[in-house]
């Protein structure tokens, strides 16, 4: 599902809002989270799941092009860890 889709489906289910005024709540959700995780935050929406940060270590790896040995930098990474009720949502047929 792109952005796009998931504006119009809100628009639809909540028929007193336009999609120009869906896409804003979308818009400020999303930057909400992004900033929170650029301030060294995290964001929990409970059943959903939980956005962090995780810490990567500093690193050797190897440019496939040349084969040269290259240093990589530590460096935080954004990390999504899926909740209880979404979870079983999406292995409940297995």
């Amino acid at each position: 599902m792109t952005k796009s889709v998931l504006i119009e489906k809100i628009a639809e289910k909540l028929e007193g809002l336009s999609k120009r005024q869906t896409e804003v709540i979308i818009e400020t959700i999303f930057e909400s989270i992004k900033e929170s995780l650029a301030n060294g935050g995290k964001v929990e929406v409970r059943g959903f799941g939980n956005f962090r940060l995780r810490n990567r270590k500093a690193r050797k790896a190897r440019n496939p092009k040349t084969g040269e040995a290259v240093d990589v930098p530590p460096k935080k990474v954004p990390y999504f860890k899926v909740g209880k009720d979404l979870r079983e949502m999406v292995n409940r047929d297995l």
